[in-house]
């Protein structure tokens, strides 16, 4: 392993031990207040400084790890699920379904995946698994693509062809031959969309449309600590911090994953 990528494991692990136990490292409340030790820079006794009601913000990142990867995981499952529907239809269905389910691509992928997200979020309101929700659909049109060509490709493959000369159904090649070596790729599109999906919504509730003060929830921190910035810079650079590193770490675990399994 690259030094890198032992970082990245050890980023994730950190973030699966505080998602799981965050008590183990934070053993304070997230949410409990003291506002006579409000505005502390970063110190021993708090090493990420405290925010504007008191709170450390070593606490709130740690218990805030599980909120943001939970949405991560649910946001890149739906996208995953939704772009493979999609993307099998495309390439089992015919030539008028598949040019149908790529003209619908194309007008999704003219807009941008935040823009998407937005929108959803105006029509159903904002919150945490509103955001979930919105952030895996606007995902999954780029997941559809990579599908549908990954299950053309495993259709034109010569063990296909000798299962169809066989006399399997359409349902046993795609259940028995197509899916299983078309969802093999997906494993490693699942760790790069962890990473993205966790800075989406932490964009959104940045924003105000994803969790909503006082969680603790990264995005949500990173907007309470915008009015303090030229004081109180603690605030903001510790969350973003987190979430920058979350997202490098899940990037470069993917491209590792992808690497081995391409050279296996």
């Amino acid at each position: 392993m690259t030094p890198f990528e032992v970082l990245a494991v050890v980023v994730a692990l950190f973030l699966l031990v505080a998602g799981l136990l965050p008590g183990l490292l934070a053993p304070g409340d997230p949410l409990g207040i003291d506002p006579a030790a409000a505005f502390q820079p970063p110190s021993p006794a708090h090493w990420f400084g405290t925010d504007e009601s008191g709170r450390d913000i070593w606490t709130r990142v740690v218990h805030g790890a599980g909120t943001s990867l939970v949405i991560g995981f649910a946001a890149t499952a739906i996208g995953l699920g939704v772009g493979l529907v999609l993307g099998t239809i495309a390439g089992m269905l015919g030539p008028a379904v598949d040019f149908s389910v790529n003209r619908l691509l194309e007008v999704l992928f003219a807009f941008p995946g935040l823009l998407l997200a937005l929108l959803f979020i105006l029509i159903f309101g904002p919150g945490v698994w509103t955001a979930t929700v919105a952030v895996g659909l606007s995902a999954s049109p780029g997941y559809a693509r990579i599908i549908r060509g990954q299950l053309l490709a495993v259709r034109r493959s010569s063990f296909v062809e000798a299962a169809t000369v066989l006399g399997r159904t359409r349902r046993q090649l795609l259940l028995r031959h197509i899916l299983p070596n078309t969802l093999a790729p997906l494993f490693v599109l699942g760790t790069l969309g962890v990473g993205q999906a966790i800075v989406w919504a932490s964009a959104l509730s940045y924003l105000g449309l994803g969790a909503q003060p006082p969680a603790a929830e990264w995005g949500a921190m990173l907007s309470a600590g915008r009015t303090y910035l030229t004081t109180a810079w603690w605030m903001s650079f510790f969350p973003g911090l987190v979430i920058v590193l979350t997202a490098v770490a899940a990037t470069v675990l993917g491209r590792a994953i992808e690497r081995r399994a391409r050279y296996a």
